[in-house]
């Protein structure tokens, strides 16, 4: 098993070397960029990103942008901006250097898990992604646990029951949750209980209240939960469905082997056979899936919601870096989401072994 991990370890580096270098090349040929869109808010052509140059990058930016903005109100602002300047700004930002240089230092910068600063915001990009952490692990971690704890019950007692009216009208509600989309779903949610049109039930912003600080640490756990209802219901009622389902299909698929029919003639009762043997064996999919459950929903299972309610995630972090085109914080999520990614995918692995001895991919070619 060690030289097993060891060549899925190797084999992580070209992997994440690959994705790294196709999204750079990508970004090298996509219109706009941080220098662009400075120079489209200094001509009046756009008021996003460039209203917060100055933080990430230094003062040197935010003045030679104060600079040129005064020379631009004179007699040079109908003749475009000083050449100059925008030969300071490409230097400031590092595009004075060849791409094949910018792409040698970045990945030797973030071997070493230095991501640099951001080019508009007054932060590092690790200081903007622990900010943003506690949200995304939060979504991701309640509406895991919440998906298992519902899926898994469901879908042994859907197996058990299969073909019965229980079976029947369970299956209706699951296609039903399935086919709604996580973010509509959120907006009916916001409509009816956060002040939308109806009632006003739950908050509809940030994850803790103005005075969270204050309140005992009972009070801090409700309101905690009361600020992740509205949300976790919203992600939830798609994500157990499938769940259910897989669960559902696996149990059918152990009762109906040889060994159970065995068990069942050996005068085992049915609740033996069912957790005594068909439990390690259908749930070992199911359990082994955990992992990578956990990082979709951390990652990308989140972005509408944190959106409609107004949660400040590392989804939304690289949604707005993405449209401001803040160059540090788009690469350095993407390698740190693809990172983590071939990584649970190595311990997904791991665990089938672990739920299940017999399984060694150690004997088999990676």
């Amino acid at each position: 098993m060690a030289a097993y991990i060891l060549r899925r370890l190797a084999l992580m580096v070209p992997t994440l070397l690959g994705i790294m270098l196709l999204s750079f090349i990508i970004i090298q040929f996509a219109p706009g960029g941080p220098v662009e869109k400075i120079i489209a808010q200094l001509q009046g052509q756009d008021s996003g990103a460039s209203g917060r140059v100055g933080g990430g990058t230094g003062g040197d930016i935010s003045g030679a942008a104060s600079a040129a903005a005064d020379a631009s109100s004179t007699y040079r602002g109908a003749q475009g901006l000083d050449p100059a300047f925008i030969k300071e700004l490409e230097k400031q930002f590092g595009f004075d250097k060849p791409a094949h240089e910018r792409f040698a230092k970045m990945i030797w910068d973030y071997a070493r898990f230095d991501f640099g600063r951001s080019f508009f915001r007054d932060a590092s990009v690790i200081q903007l992604i622990k900010e943003k952490l506690p949200v995304s692990i939060s979504l991701g971690l309640w509406m895991t646990l919440i998906a298992y704890a519902i899926s898994i019950p469901l879908g042994i007692r859907k197996a058990v029951k299969d073909g019965s009216a229980f079976d029947v009208w369970t299956s209706g509600v699951i296609v039903i949750g399935y086919a709604i989309p996580s973010f509509l779903f959120a907006v009916l949610l916001v409509v009816l209980f956060a002040g939308g049109s109806f009632f006003q039930f739950f908050p509809l912003r940030g994850l803790t209240s103005p005075n969270f600080e204050e309140l005992s640490l009972g009070g801090k756990i409700l309101d905690y939960f009361w600020h992740l209802a509205l949300p976790l219901t919203a992600m939830v009622i798609s994500q157990f469905a499938t769940l259910t389902l897989l669960t559902k299909n696996s149990f059918l698929d152990e009762i109906r082997k040889q060994y159970v029919l065995t068990a069942r003639m050996k005068g085992l009762s049915e609740r033996g056979v069912l957790y005594g043997h068909v439990f390690r064996n259908a749930m070992l999919i199911v359990i082994a899936g955990f992992p990578g459950a956990f990082i979709h929903a951390f990652f990308t299972g989140s972005l509408l919601i944190e959106n409609i309610f107004s949660l400040d995630g590392l989804g939304l972090l690289a949604f707005s870096a993405t449209l401001d085109r803040d160059y540090p914080v788009v690469f350095a999520t993407l390698y740190i989401f693809s990172l983590l990614g071939l990584v649970i995918t190595l311990v997904t692995d791991l665990t089938y072994t672990l739920i299940d001895p017999r399984i060694d991919f150690e004997a088999r070619d990676v």
